[in-house]
């Protein structure tokens, strides 16, 4: 027999939820009255007659199937199952999201069957009577969003537990002896789930990345890039990729640009920045008007579609600023070089040019691709004070 959880929660259910809830957690498996009573850990005859007799009412009503004789599966197909995602809360709990329903499906702590946030699962719904709020119960876990977390972790005489800080994981991790992979008592840790049994209150997993002690501010910075999978190191099929690409400015590319190197280029970016992906140009037009130009740097010319580049770039999405650090979208060869806008040197640009005149009013707007030449790049500061000069 399969196992199964034997406490339902403080709630009370009737024995047909119970009942529905057995068969249908093992979809193609049949019950006779005894083997859900064992299950139930029901061995009076007043509730083996109430098993009996719901399990009747429950066939005649063609919620289950009577297989044989006295033998009982749950339907195989049965509008009360859906496919969609857990969203946790901070007081374990969930809310199942699904197309299917107007509003969330509310699923209890002892519903959730091992789900953990933002894991695609199946779901039984309960209580589809119109005016009543619908509740669920996960079935099965169909593909886990995350099994990768971070947490302090607590070592016992034969045994640890990993704790994470994060509200909506609402158990901590089983690490066995031979899984510690060299952490220490209190040491911040990277920890992977390997395998949830059915009876276990804890998922089970092993360290796989030992990040150091609380507190520090190396530790505290990587437990970010862990906790958020910010992968601060490239791949090095990537690095090498990108080393090979042709950054050399060619006449015939040139050609295919608005050519901008000789109009007055510069940059402002904070004093400490070590890339500068956009620029403003000035000029003074023979009308008496100016045109101003908005430079960044054309990434596209360098990143091709189907690339390992370009699916690296679309993992990451974007460049992630913290305190003291970056980590890139893109390579630094291309991110700190290529498609820099650093002085003094030709850049693939996109533009929008604008002609305005004295009284800021724009009277033509151009878009397209340009090359550029930045004279000089200022920090906000250095800019301020020729702003107030």
């Amino acid at each position: 027999m399969s196992k199964f959880p034997k406490k339902f929660g403080k709630k009370e259910k009737t024995f047909s939820e119970k009942i529905l809830k057995i068969l249908s957690q093992n979809a193609n498996k049949q019950f006779n009255y005894k083997q859900i009573c064992a299950v139930l850990e029901l061995n009076d005859t007043k509730s083996r007659n109430e098993i009996i007799k719901d399990l009747k009412i429950l066939a005649a009503q063609k919620v289950i199937i009577e297989s044989e004789p006295g033998k009982y599966l749950v339907k195989a197909v049965s509008q009360d199952y859906y496919e969609g995602t857990i969203d946790m809360t901070s007081r374990r709990t969930a809310y199942f999201i699904c197309d299917e329903f107007e509003d969330d499906v509310f699923i209890p702590t002892n519903n959730l069957n091992h789900a953990l946030d933002k894991d695609k699962v199946k779901v039984y719904v309960y209580n589809r009577r119109r005016g009543k709020k619908p509740e669920g119960e996960v079935i099965e876990v169909l593909e886990r969003s995350k099994t990768e977390f971070v947490g302090v972790i607590d070592i016992q005489k034969n045994f640890a537990f990993v704790t994470t800080a994060n509200a909506k994981m609402y158990t901590d991790i089983f690490i066995p002896k031979d899984k510690y992979n060299g952490a220490e008592q209190g040491d911040v840790v990277v920890v992977k789930i390997e395998d949830w049994p059915k009876k276990a209150d804890s998922p089970f997993g092993s360290v796989i990345n030992v990040l150091g002690k609380p507190g520090e501010h190396d530790t505290e910075i990587h437990a970010i890039l862990a906790e958020y999978g910010l992968p601060y190191d490239f791949p090095v099929e990537v690095e090498v990729f990108a080393q090979k690409l042709d950054t050399a400015i060619h006449p015939e590319e040139i050609a295919k640009r608005r050519d901008m190197r000789d109009t007055l280029t510069f940059t402002i970016d904070p004093k400490d920045a070590k890339d500068f992906d956009d620029a403003l140009s000035f000029k003074k037009l023979e009308n008496g008007n100016y045109e101003i130009g908005i430079h960044i740097a054309d990434v596209s010319h360098y990143l091709q579609e189907g690339t390992i580049l370009d699916d690296e770039a679309y993992n990451r999405a974007t460049s992630v600023y913290l305190v003291d650090r970056v980590v890139p979208m893109l390579p630094e060869v291309l991110s700190n070089f290529t498609c820099s806008l650093r002085p003094n040197e030709e850049k693939y640009t996109f533009s929008a040019i604008f002609e305005i005149d004295t009284k800021a009013t724009v009277l033509n707007q151009w878009f397209g691709r340009t090359v550029i030449n930045s004279d000089q790049r200022f920090s906000y500061e250095e800019a301020q004070v020729i702003i107030e000069w």
